[in-house]
Order: structure tokens, then C-alpha cells, then sequence
């Protein structure tokens, strides 16, 4: 037993308790110290040295096991030249096996010469080696000859559909691949051959805990890994068979891996739980590729987006999930997109409101007053960007104009209307921080000042209710994660400085001082 004290704590249920009790990670009680000591005589007392005390923060979608993955592969995250890209991928082809895959993540090509990184560009790398780069939105890929003739690729109208294949002015293939053209290869599904990765577990395990306590450093305690094949379950479980997996994980099963048959099985541990299935039926909002009702001027040739998935295999699906017993949780960032997955959930035959599973729509860019109302009715839990609007706020208005973009994130105007939201980053396409998303959501404001949706700003304590139980709602946790209660598992997080009582644009500025897990401290600052 410990009674753990601080300067201030916000419980987020309402109250501001002097000390909280932990017993076997769980929060026994909270009140004044006295009453603490006199229930708990014999406890170990812990004084929590910062400013302010809150409940751990909860990324409700974001790619981890990419992140450690890319380590272990390929990460191109900070090559910013055309040479520098050309070293990293050609000693990277001289460490694996020959004919295995090259594979390199989270390429920016923003910030390479334009249309430098192309098929050709790979081809004077290797010639036999395939070549696979990702882009670092996950929406887009650049592969080398020999990778093309491995996928079945020839020409434009070999793309399968959902997917697009660029190509030079000559009409021949330029190497680059949207959505589906390069995903259903990556990630085919259960029985089918797919790109093979050479690395081994071991590695990937040591990338996946320095990523962890990268995000401990930050404050998180738990998040939603929102695409999970087997090979991403297998890094989990491996970790916590290991005792080395820190953070509490939630897995979305990407859906072609999913088999109605055969339901994916939860480990009988808090650390690690599958939330449901992963779909996509849109493309990027930053990427402008997001299917929306209205054209844009965004990157795919159809001026109005991608939708990766047929009405009829979504709905389909969504239905098979859902019979499962099991939560989906659909990508969609245009308000059509979001329109077409509320079509297929108010199709659902009607259940008790208390019976009914919170179906989740992931990102939920684009909103109007309408499609909100829709989400209420339905029990549907968005799970909007966090921070986006400081990283990619003047990009969102000038793909998307400035009405789309004023419901954009709309966390205010999904709060008002009684919703639960989620707190996310999508990490690893932008950083992870949830104080830089608390920021953003507090003042949207872009980080070269533009402000994007004024209307949409939430005050501090709400936005931190939107990175603690707001996502604990989205993986169906909030009655045991979110809040600093009796009833609640002890994770928490202490910070330097009080952003409650700081200007919103500084509070990027507050320090993380340790971060706990079940009452046990899994990160401290030096």
C-alpha cells in the first residue's frame, strides 16, 4: 500500500484530493492525508514532486509499433537530402539477405528536391533488391523495378481498387503508390503472401521498449496502436511475456486479418487488450486525399479525395465486426466519408442503449452540425486529431477552405453536444506530445499563427478530459482508466508546471517530472 501526495491533484472526476491510496495498482481511495494515514496506517508514504498531478494521458490512436518497427527496419525520419536518402537505403540493402526486401519508413519527401524520389531514383540503388519506402502519412509509398514486377505492377490500370498508381508523362509507372495499391500488399491478410521483413524479434522488442519510454517522457500511459496485424501482436505480446511492456496497450486488428470465425483473444492482462477491428474507408486529411462532399483542390486525380473501401464490402463488414460482439473502428476523415460509416451503423439492427457498442470513427476530420447529432444518436465515439491544427492548420485551410476547416477537430462542438471524445496524434506522422495537443486544442492556433476554428477552442481542463477518459471511453475503459478514483487503476502523470494557471500557448512549454503506471514509476526526468 502507498499514499501518494503532491502539491496539487486534479482527479478529473470533480475533485482536487490532498493524497490518493494505491493498493496493487488501483486506486483504493483518495481524500485528505489525514484520512489516508488514519485508514492506512502502515502505508509507504510518497511525496510527488511537480507542480500538478493528472491522471496519465491516453493517445486513443497512433502507430507504436510502427514507430519501433521503422527503427528496426529503415527510418528515414530524418533524412532530409536526396543523397542522404541514397547512402541510408543502399547500406540498408547491403545488410539483408539477398532478393529479401528493402523497406524504409517514414519518408518525408516534402523535404527533397521536388520528384527527386521516384522509381528511377530506387532503380540506380538496386536493380534486384525490391525497394519499398513509406511516406511518412502511411497513405502513400515509393518502390523501386524490382518491387513493382513482385507486386504484379505494369501499368496505371493494374491499381487495384482504392488504390492509385502514379505515372510519368509517358504513362509510365513513376514507382509512387496511393492507399490500397500499396496496403492490400503490405497488408494482405491471414494465408496470403505479403512483403516479407527480414528483421529480427529481438530487435524489434528493443525498439518498441526505447519507443515506450520515449512516450513516458511525455506523459503516456496508455494508448490504442490503430493498425495491428499478427506480426504487430506477436512485438505486444512478446514485450509482456518479457516484462518489458511499460505503458498499458490497446490493438485495433486490421480488418483483413479479421475472421468472424475466429475473434481476436485479449491477453488476461490490463497491459495489453485488443479494442477492436481497424478499417479505412478514406484518405488523408493533412495528405489531402479525405472524402468529402464537396471537391477540393487536394492530390488525387478524382478532386475530391479516396474512399479505400466499396459501400458494399464496408458495409459488410462493419456488419460481420459488429456481430462479433466487437468494436470497429473506421478510418474516415471526410464528411462524406464519416456520413457513409453513420449510414452503416444506424443501419445496425437496434439495441438497448446500454447494450449497444460503441462503434468508433477514427480522425472524424470534417464535421458539420448535422453529422454531430448523427454521432450522438448513434453512441458513436470520434476520435479526432489533437494536435493537427498546430502542425497542419494553414494546410487544412488551403486544401479544404476556411468554412470546412472552422469543423475541422471539432472537439468543442462534439463536447457541447454531449459526446465522448478521444484524444490522439496519429503519431508517428506527427509527434506524440499530448501537451502539444492539449495546446492546440486549447487555442487552435497553427504553429506559423494562424487560427483555425476559434470557435472549436476548449478550456484546459476539457482537453485534458479528452486525453484521459475521453479516450478510455474510446476502447470501452472508462469505468478503470481516465480519472484519479477510487475504483481506478493508479496511472498518472506529474508535471512541472500548472497548466491551468499558464497563458494556453505556453502550456507546450510544461515539463513532464515522472510518469506511473499502476502506482510504479516507469520514467523520471534526470
Amino acid at each position: 500500500m502507498r499514499i501518494f501526495t503532491a502539491e496539487r491533484i486534479i482527479a478529473l472526476d470533480g475533485t482536487e484530493p490532498e493524497a490518493f491510496a494505491v493498493r496493487d495498482g488501483w486506486i483504493a481511495a483518495t481524500g485528505t492525508l489525514a484520512l489516508l494515514e488514519e485508514q492506512y496506517p502502515d502505508a509507504e508514504q510518497i511525496r510527488l514532486h511537480g507542480a500538478l498531478v493528472v491522471p496519465g494521458f491516453n493517445d486513443a490512436h497512433c502507430h507504436v509499433s510502427q514507430a519501433a518497427l521503422a527503427r528496426a527496419r529503415l527510418d528515414l525520419t530524418e533524412v532530409d537530402h536526396p543523397d542522404d536518402l541514397r547512402r541510408a537505403v543502399t547500406a540498408r540493402a547491403a545488410t539483408v539477405p539477398n532478393g529479401a526486401w528493402v523497406i524504409g519508413h517514414a519518408l518525408d519527401d516534402r523535404r527533397l528536391t521536388a520528384d527527386v524520389v521516384n522509381r528511377a531514383f530506387l532503380d540506380s540503388i538496386s536493380g534486384d533488391r525490391p525497394i519499398l519506402l513509406i511516406q511518412y502519412s502511411f497513405h502513400r509509398a515509393v518502390a523501386n523495378s524490382a518491387a513493382l514486377e513482385l507486386m504484379g505492377y505494369r501499368t496505371a490500370a493494374d491499381a487495384p481498387a482504392g488504390g492509385q498508381l502514379l505515372t510519368d508523362e509517358d504513362g509510365s509507372l513513376n514507382g509512387w503508390m496511393f492507399e490500397c495499391a500499396w496496403l492490400d500488399q503490405w497488408l494482405p491478410g491471414t494465408g496470403k503472401g505479403k512483403i516479407v521483413d527480414p528483421t529480427e524479434l529481438s530487435a524489434r522488442t528493443a525498439a518498441l521498449a526505447e519507443v515506450n519510454a520515449e512516450l513516458h517522457a511525455v506523459g503516456i500511459t496508455s494508448y490504442c496502436d490503430a493498425i495491428v496485424t499478427p506480426v504487430e501482436e506477436q512485438l505486444y505480446r512478446a514485450a509482456l511475456d518479457a516484462g518489458t511492456l511499460t505503458p498499458r496497450v490497446n490493438m485495433l486488428l486490421w480488418h483483413s486479418y479479421f475472421d468472424p470465425a475466429s475473434p481476436p483473444v485479449s491477453p488476461a492482462d490490463t497491459r495489453l487488450q485488443f479494442a477492436g477491428v481497424k478499417m479505412m474507408l478514406d484518405g488523408a486529411l493533412g495528405g489531402g486525399t479525405c472524402l468529402c462532399s464537396r471537391p477540393y483542390p487536394g492530390e488525387s486525380d478524382s478532386g475530391n479525395g479516396l474512399q479505400v473501401l466499396d459501400d458494399e464490402q464496408f458495409t459488410q463488414q462493419l456488419r460481420q465486426v459488429h456481430d462479433a460482439g466487437l468494436r470497429a473502428a473506421v478510418h474516415a476523415n471526410g464528411d462524406l466519408a464519416i456520413s457513409k460509416v453513420l449510414d452503416a451503423i444506424e443501419a445496425l439492427p437496434p439495441e438497448p442503449a446500454q447494450a449497444r457498442m460503441n462503434h468508433r470513427i477514427e480522425h472524424c476530420s470534417i464535421v458539420d452540425a448535422g453529422i454531430i447529432d448523427r454521432i450522438k444518436r448513434a453512441g458513436v465515439t470520434p476520435v479526432p486529431f489533437g494536435a493537427f491544427v498546430h502542425f497542419y492548420g494553414r494546410q487544412i485551410t488551403t486544401y479544404y477552405g476556411e468554412d470546412r476547416a472552422q469543423f475541422t477537430c471539432a472537439h468543442r462542438s462534439m463536447l457541447d453536444a454531449g459526446i465522448a471524445v478521444a484524444g490522439s496524434s496519429d503519431y508517428p506522422i506527427v509527434p506524440i506530445d499530448p501537451l502539444v495537443a492539449l495546446q492546440s486544442m486549447v487555442t487552435r492556433e497553427s504553429a506559423d499563427g494562424l487560427v483555425v476554428g476559434p470557435q472549436q477552442r476548449l478550456d484546459v481542463l476539457d482537453a485534458l478530459g479528452v486525453y484521459t477518459h475521453g479516450s478510455a471511453a474510446a476502447t470501452g475503459e472508462a469505468h478503470i482508466k481516465g480519472r484519479l478514483t477510487p475504483g481506478q487503476l493508479a496511472d498518472f502523470v506529474v508535471l512541472d508546471q500548472d497548466i491551468t494557471a499558464v497563458a494556453g500557448s505556453e502550456i507546450h512549454r510544461t515539463a513532464v517530472r515522472s510518469t506511473w503506471v499502476g502506482g510504479e514509476c516507469v520514467w523520471s526526468a534526470p
